[in-house]
């Protein structure tokens, strides 16, 4: 289930998310397969794409007012998947992003 936030929160927190997500999607960008090979590559890219998709689906929640449960989980798993636990961390935070 997504979080609704408020306008006033959205509005509030709205620099922070895109910071957030702004900046997951960079890092993830800049990573290289694990290890050599072909399929390792196609495992990273895969990951990647993942990563970014849900990232673009909390962004588009987002803009409808909300926080993306599926997004979290898609772009969190991914990038576990590419090795950046920090990261993940870093988007199942923002659910929690009106808490502070």
């Amino acid at each position: 289930m997504s979080k609704i936030i408020s306008p006033e929160d959205r509005q509030k927190y709205d620099q922070i998310f895109m910071q957030v997500v702004q900046s997951v999607q960079a890092e993830a960008q800049e990573t290289q397969p694990q290890a050599p090979g072909t399929l390792a590559q196609m495992f990273h890219r895969e990951q990647l794409t993942e990563a970014l998709q849900g990232c673009a689906m909390l962004i588009a929640g987002w803009n409808e007012g909300r926080v993306d449960d599926a997004g979290v989980k898609r772009a969190a798993t991914a990038l576990r998947g590419l090795g950046l636990r920090d990261l993940a961390e870093r988007i199942e935070n923002l659910v929690r992003i009106d808490e502070a």
